[in-house]
């Protein structure tokens, strides 16, 4: 029947820390106890000490292990608080409750309070003998501790991996979004009526929902010839798909495309990746720039500048490269794969706009962004370059809004590659706006200030 009280009582011991590790103490006693009564069935001479080692090396051996084990129990219960306490603290009070009933937590510290219990149970069954009568070593239950010992490193090292994988913020967001999704499923098991884009034979839906991180545009090509069509990767490397929603256009005749091996040319990653998307390498380094900037423009202007050294370096290498235009086509020369990409325009946009916006009232910052789109200026190509003149215009009309003085304008206009204004030969000429002349929209000249050591 049907108790309230013993549901809570299931509830508490499913989201306790404390149940797989008591259940992994009881395992590792029955263990102890098998392997200890093969070795008294056999008179302790099933193993040789040619492989388990004399009593003495047998028992130090044994001690060195269950000391080991209580050390590796601490330091996972220290890393689960520490984790913990980051997750309350960077993202949510509430997700503590999922890190406590985080399987691979519980059955690290199962696996290492099991080793040290058989490892005890084992001790006291070496007798090191006398000088009357030889020893014994249970050689069974010590190659087992030989081997719970390897397999308790092996998981430690795949623990702390597991451990920096689950702080990321996308993987607690993926944590509490899939269980939200199985619990609706299991709230709401009817799904409706399908979507239209199930039943349009035209579009392949996603099967399950991620971020596209990787595409195969050769064995695309090579399944559009097949099928004779051509395909439309709808969503841009980055974009978050869910399950269900369109992940292809087909134009053409689908009905000899193998939807099946489609899917399997893109993969749908918990986050974006470093594999293909060389916009997401330029997007970590300007959140790192704009985390620098957040609290005040000046909380620390040198990190920002460090960013924008790393993006003035590869926009300077994309410079004169040839971007594609994510039209593929077979042997043929039929199209038969558009996918959306990037391009200069948008690697300027998503480099600069976001970290002038929010340091232009660092000297330091503009400095080194006035330096950066100075330099792409000479080495971009003509029709690459309306878009870096753009960002210098935008980039001195702000620091002239953002500074009353003249003097302070041309500190924070001077183009330096350090950010430090240290760069600027003397006798160098900066425009910056008079003090009695209307804003820079209405402005049709500067004064120019000279820049003297």
């Amino acid at each position: 029947m049907f108790s309230s009280r013993w549901y809570k009582i299931w509830l508490s011991m499913r989201s306790s820390l404390w149940l797989i590790p008591v259940l992994c103490v009881l395992i590792g006693a029955v263990i102890s106890f098998l392997t200890l009564s093969l070795d008294r069935v056999n008179d302790y001479d099933l193993l040789g000490e040619s492989v388990v080692g004399t009593p003495d090396a047998a028992l130090a051996i044994l001690q060195t292990v269950a000391t080991s084990m209580v050390s590796l129990t601490a330091l996972v219960l220290t890393i689960v608080l520490v984790v913990v306490q980051l997750a309350m603290g960077q993202f949510s009070p509430r997700i503590v409750q999922r890190l406590l009933r985080d399987r691979p937590s519980q059955f690290a510290i199962g696996l290492f309070v099991a080793t040290f219990v058989h490892t005890l149970l084992a001790i006291r069954e070496v007798d090191l003998g006398s000088a009357e009568q030889p020893g014994h070593v249970p050689g069974v239950a010590v190659i087992t501790t030989f081997a719970l010992a390897l397999a308790s490193i092996a998981v430690l090292v795949m623990y702390v991996h597991h451990v920096g994988q689950a702080l990321r913020v996308s993987a607690l967001v993926e944590l509490a979004g899939t269980q939200t999704r199985h619990l609706l499923d299991k709230m709401y098991p009817d799904r409706g009526d399908p979507y239209p884009d199930e039943t349009d034979p035209s579009v392949v839906t996603a099967i399950k929902s991620g971020v596209l991180s990787t595409v195969w545009p050769e064995r695309l090509v090579k399944a559009a010839t097949e099928g004779d069509c051509r395909l439309e990767l709808l969503p841009a490397m980055g974009d978050f798909v869910p399950a269900g929603g369109r992940l292809f256009l087909i134009h053409g005749d689908a009905s000899r495309l193998d939807l099946e091996t489609v899917n399997d040319c893109v993969i749908l990653s918990m986050e974006r990746s470093l594999v293909q998307d060389v916009g997401y390498g330029m997007r970590l380094l300007v959140d790192m720039g704009e985390r620098s900037l957040s609290e005040s423009p000046y909380q620390d202007p040198t990190t920002a500048v460090q960013t924008i050294d790393r993006l003035h370096d590869i926009l300077r290498q994309l410079a004169r490269r040839p971007l594609p235009d994510g039209r593929h086509r077979d042997d043929a020369g039929v199209l038969r794969l558009t996918e959306h990409v990037m391009t200069w325009d948008a690697y300027v946009h998503l480099a600069f706009d976001e970290l002038r916006i929010v340091g232009v009232k660092s000297p330091q910052v503009a400095r080194r962004l006035h330096a950066a789109l100075t330099d792409l200026m000479t080495v971009a190509p003509a029709d690459r370059r309306p878009v870096l003149e753009e960002q210098l215009e935008l980039l001195t009309e702000a620091v002239e809004h953002s500074f009353d003085r003249p003097a302070d304008v041309a500190l924070a206009s001077r183009p330096d590659a350090a950010g430090s204004g240290q760069s600027v030969p003397t006798g160098h000429t900066f425009p910056v706006r008079s003090e009695d002349s209307p804003t820079h929209a209405d402005a049709p000249t500067r004064d120019r200030v000279t820049c003297v050591s």
